[in-house]
């Protein structure tokens, strides 16, 4: 009798179990420490498949930021529901925010821990992403000034500004929630709503905070 041949795995198929791999790999021993090796033999495939479908450790990396930026940024747009008034649309973004990045830890870590601190290109791909979520989060701050009346009022710099901190803040808060045993998404979503929407609803009923004038700041006592 013949040998029985092997069904074919899909490229797509095989190349998806690559990337698994490889994301769990970097995001957990860092990318200079990774090797092809590891990477290999956690996908099942032989290191020179792994060369042949993606090139070169460089491309491999590549290849997993974007496609964990990709999903980053769908989960956070598909979370939120655009008829909803927008504390409820910040709320639902921030909750799709960090329940993605509690649930792919490893792929967080390869956006914010890995790739931002190896150079060019790989902090550009990362660069693209955040810009994606800082516009995101703008238009949701001017879909709050417009339902309070605010806008134009509020400079649109201002709200760039906000959008700018509050994904930072973000950010910082995803790696704390998923160092922190036993904090949920909800209740990192919750701790930054609370920390910020309250700031906001001010600005936008008209109560913004003001720096204090030049004669309290100098009376003001020193820190020691």
């Amino acid at each position: 009798m013949g040998a029985v041949k092997s069904k074919r795995m899909p490229r797509a198929v095989r190349e998806r179990q690559m990337l698994d791999a490889a994301v769990r790999t970097f995001g957990q021993r860092g990318y200079r420490a990774a090797s092809m090796d590891e990477i290999a033999e956690l996908a099942g495939v032989s290191k020179p498949l792994v060369y042949l479908y993606l090139n070169s450790k460089e491309d491999l990396f590549t290849s997993c930021i974007r496609r964990e930026a990709k999903a980053l940024t769908e989960a956070v747009r598909a979370g939120v529901r655009t008829e909803l008034p927008a504390d409820r649309q910040l709320w639902e973004g921030l909750q799709a925010f960090f329940t993605h990045t509690a649930e792919n830890p490893d792929g967080w870590a390869v956006l914010h821990l890995q790739a931002r601190t190896h150079g060019e290109p790989f902090a550009a791909e990362v660069a693209a992403m955040r810009k994606e979520l800082v516009e995101f989060v703008t238009e949701l701050i001017a879909v709050a000034a417009r339902e309070a009346h605010r806008d134009p009022s509020l400079a649109e710099g201002e709200v760039a500004g906000l959008a700018e901190a509050l994904v930072g803040a973000a950010e910082a808060l995803a790696d704390w929630a998923n160092a922190t045993p036993g904090v949920t998404a909800r209740q990192a979503a919750a701790t930054l709503m609370n920390f910020a929407w309250a700031g906001l609803a001010n600005l936008m009923d008209g109560h913004p905070w003001s720096p204090p004038s030049g004669t309290d700041a100098q009376a003001a006592p020193a820190l020691t």
